[in-house]
């Protein structure tokens, strides 16, 4: 979701130096730092076992259902109502027989009386009756079910077997789109026409795991947690409406003119952007190969986890070729009403879609769909897998880096299926972490740094900007559950500090070298699957070749601040020439691996890495360097690379 978030990508040598342990505490201080306590063995959360194993990998038992949607809707622009007819072919591959099945139906959190509605600090005036469930059958039999909130229970008359065994369920539906106000899914006006932004439209099952069974937490906002599969759906709309959708246009020849398509056709070989609907044809009949009546649009979209689609007279279309490795390709396009149009505006959509996609897709996983589209509506800066939701009056940096950043949700957690409504920073913090590089990338740095003018102004440090938050006691953890986090830390702490979490991982803790290779593997391991935080830990660990409890325990599990400094520092026997000891200490829980920096009396300098090893026996490590020569400094972290909290400790002079 829309977030927009700094966080920096910061260089390290990895040099080694000497460490020498002293008894806990022996400068007569109360540390906070406890070695005994931040490199103690770590359990996690999720335990390892037969179906996720000690690597972070699906174990010999992994299992995961399967859910295939084929689907069929109309939307009536005179009373603002979609009406649908959805079959879901559900795959029982798990080791239990399945007596019910439970259905998820977010459009019920805009009724009045929804557990989001009454449980929301903010009250909130416009509702909807959400979903009117017309018939219920399951292999053709009408079933008896029981709606919840944003939850159904569907009984089945027989158990579904394991073992994949299949059972369809038919559901025929409708309920009224919200205004605007409906924010992730909404109809926005426009000179040109109403844009309906439909997503969160069908119902949708709820994940059954080897985790907690069935996964039914009701819908308060925290986003989606959805089982993969196969999706054909067909958007009935007037005449006159273009439809943009998540995957593959599969009637193109029956709801295109023969210019558009022999524009598509164009795109798809272009690296400069192709006009499909131009400002110019949105008023004009001749845009559509009917004059009257209505008009279906297929979509077809494989290995995915949702569709969204959008829907209005209004669209000016372009699009681009996307070049994928392997010499692989998908088609990136934008449609946004004329509202959007402008040369720093919505005229450089797709070229951002293209970048981004390039880039995401070279570093880390290649783009899975065919089509990648950014819609240029109401603004909610929304992902859906394909497709994404922004907003056409968005310009300049800022569309570039909200074209990124949903784009990039692609991967997280649409590729990568985490548990959104439990374990936020694995979405947004995962996708902010990329979004990172991504602007770094793009045009040589067109967009970069990546900004936040909230979090983030000009000029500051993100290792800097984090340090509130990691001082305040009522701040969650990043492993809080999603739906626990208040407004006041959604951004900071599962955009903002997950994200930097991975940079300090990256840059600072393992280096590209060995973090990289890990993190494509992880991504390519589990995608189309359902990783945990404990998974994701203890695969990082087990690729890097690093035992990173104490990360995971100070950063993700606990809110716990850094303090390292110089407390002291002599030559040994008073001779330069014979080295220096250099004596540190914590006055906070969490230590990292830091540069010290060595300013000699002759001008030169010298950075030596501290590994975090240092730390592991004493609250006031020793180290013993060999320096040779005169110092005039030191300095701990002299490119000001960690989160600090109190940098005047961080320098020592030497007489």
């Amino acid at each position: 979701m829309k977030k927009i978030v700094l966080a920096c990508a910061v260089g390290a040598g990895l040099l080694a130096a000497g460490a020498m342990s002293a008894p806990a505490f022996a400068d007569g201080t109360d540390a906070a730092f406890d070695p005994q306590v931040l490199f103690a063995p770590l359990s996690l959360p999720d335990a390892a076992n037969a179906f996720r194993d000690g690597a972070g990998k699906p174990g010999p038992q992994f299992w995961q259902n399967r859910v295939d949607y084929a689907i069929q809707a109309n939307i009536d622009p005179a009373t603002h109502t979609l009406r649908g007819d959805e079959t879901i072919t559900y795959t029982n591959h798990s080791p239990d027989a399945l007596d019910v099945l439970w259905v998820q139906l977010d459009q019920n959190i805009y009724r009045r009386d929804s557990r989001a509605s009454l449980g929301s600090p903010r009250p909130r005036s416009d509702f909807t009756d959400g979903y009117q469930i017309d018939a219920v059958e399951v292999d053709g039999k009408p079933v008896h079910f029981l709606v919840d909130d944003t939850r159904m229970r569907v009984d089945l008359s027989q158990a579904l077997a394991a073992g994949g065994k299949q059972a369809k369920l038919r559901i025929r539906y409708h309920y009224t789109v919200p205004g605007t106000w409906g924010g992730r899914t909404a109809v926005t006006p426009t000179k040109n026409g109403d844009i309906y932004e439909i997503a969160q439209w069908f119902p949708r099952m709820a994940v059954y795991d080897d985790l907690r069974g069935w996964d039914t937490q009701p819908y308060l906002g925290s986003e989606f947690y959805l089982e993969y599969g196969d999706i054909d759906y067909a958007v009935t709309v007037p005449w006159n409406y273009i439809v943009a959708g998540s995957g593959v246009l599969t009637n193109g020849n029956e709801v295109l003119t023969a210019t558009q398509q022999k524009r598509l056709a164009e795109a798809a070989q272009s690296d400069a952007t192709v006009m499909i609907r131009s400002p110019q044809e949105v008023n004009d009949p001749a845009s559509h190969p009917k004059q009257s009546g209505t008009q279906t649009w297929r979509f077809h979209m494989e290995h995915t986890r949702d569709v969204a689609f959008a829907a209005s007279p209004a669209f000016v279309w372009d699009a681009a070729r996307i070049n994928l490795p392997d010499g692989k390709h998908a088609l990136g396009m934008s449609v946004y009403p004329v509202e959007g149009v402008g040369k720093d505006a919505w005229n450089r959509s797709t070229e951002y879609v293209k970048g981004s996609i390039e880039h995401f897709s070279s570093k880390w996983y290649p783009y899975p769909w065919p089509v990648a589209v950014n819609l240029g509506g109401h603004g909610a800066g929304m992902e859906y897998p394909g497709i994404v939701f922004d907003g056409y009056d968005d310009k300049g940096p800022m569309l570039f880096w909200i074209t990124a950043h949903e784009l990039g949700h692609g991967w997280f957690p649409m590729i990568v299926g985490s548990n959104e409504r439990r374990n936020a920073f694995m979405d947004e913090g995962f996708n902010t972490f990329i979004d990172v590089y991504a602007s770094d990338a793009f045009n040589k740095g067109e967009f970069a740094p990546k900004r936040d003018s909230e979090y983030a102004p000009k000029g500051g440090n993100p290792v800097d900007e984090i340090l509130p938050v990691l001082a305040d006691a009522n701040a969650p953890t990043l492993m809080a559950h999603s739906d626990s986090i208040s407004e006041k830390y959604r951004h900071s702490v599962s955009y903002f500090k997950g994200a930097l979490g991975l940079v300090l991982l990256r840059e600072q803790i393992l280096g590209p070298e060995r973090f990289d290779p890990a993190f494509r593997k992880y991504i390519a391991t589990w995608a189309y699957h359902h990783p945990t935080p404990s998974d994701f830990f203890r695969f990082m660990s087990s690729e890097a070749g690093e035992d990173l409890s104490w990360w995971w325990r100070g950063w993700y599990l606990n809110n716990w601040q850094l303090d390292m400094g110089i407390t002291g520092a002599s030559y040994v026997d008073n001779d330069p020439s014979k080295g220096v000891q250099v004596t540190l200490a914590s006055k906070q829980k969490l230590v990292m691996p830091a540069t010290l920096r060595v300013d000699y009396a002759d001008g030169s300098h010298e950075d030596v890495r501290v590994p975090v090893e240092a730390w592991r026996q004493s609250a006031t490590p020793k180290l013993a360097l060999h320096t040779g020569k005169k110092i005039s400094k030191l300095e701990l972290d002299p490119d000001h690379k960690l989160p600090d909290a109190d940098r005047a400790n961080n320098s020592y002079s030497m007489p």
